[in-house]
């Protein structure tokens, strides 16, 4: 497995049966792949559709059924449109379980940042922070670290918030890690990961209770 594909399998053991989930954009968009068989989710996407099912198979896209981040999707049955009016009402009025997104940063206090990075163009701040203030539980999908190795999990946020103090769980290839009143709790890691190179590509204190659990 690739580091996106764990990240993804690991998140989709965050599903419960009957739960309405919004998936961000970018790996936690892969989780509808990994709906745990049997399992009723119901996944919902901010541009008006309930009832996203896994990513079209290649030659079978539909350039009609697209998610919030504008990729061809596949619908479950059952699945039902609307405006994105309506869809939002949904998020504000808290009726999204759970929410997984992307992250460019979080910290030890679960403060978001991933919707800008000032200087770079952007096209807008999207549905996140409707998501972080409105979901029940909010999951944080991303890689460890950037491309040039420096951490994501950081003492304190440095890029502008999406909101502070809403993330519960953060899962990367590497590990999960409960966001606490006390601090980051490493409770699991990935499955070639090490507890020192957990810290190493850290950039604030874990707390750690040996022995730490394997993802899968």
């Amino acid at each position: 497995m690739d580091a996106r594909e764990i990240i993804a399998r690991r998140a989709a053991r965050e599903l419960q049966d009957g739960f309405y989930v919004n998936l961000g954009i970018g790996i936690p968009t892969l989780v509808a792949n990994y709906v745990p068989e049997g399992m009723e989710v119901i996944l919902q996407s901010e541009n008006g559709m309930l009832g996203v099912g896994p990513y079209p198979e290649a030659g079978t896209e539909d350039p009609d059924l697209i998610n919030a981040g504008k990729e061809t999707v596949t619908e479950i049955p059952g699945t039902v449109y609307f405006s994105s009016a309506d869809s939002f009402a949904m998020i504000r009025g808290g009726h999204v379980n759970l929410s997984i997104l992307g992250a460019l940063q979080v910290d030890r206090n679960g403060d978001l940042a991933n919707w800008m990075v000032p200087g770079k163009m952007i096209k807008g701040m999207g549905g996140a922070m409707d998501l972080v203030a409105s979901a029940r539980r909010v999951i944080v999908a991303m890689e460890h670290a950037t491309k040039s190795g420096a951490p994501k999990i950081l003492e304190a946020c440095t890029l502008p918030l999406t909101g502070s103090r809403v993330v519960d769980t953060i899962i990367t290839e590497l590990a999960v890690i409960r966001v606490t009143p006390q601090g980051l709790v490493l409770e699991e890691l990935g499955p070639d990961a090490t507890v020192d190179q957990v810290r190493q590509l850290t950039g604030t204190e874990l707390i750690v209770n040996e022995p730490v659990r394997r993802m899968f």
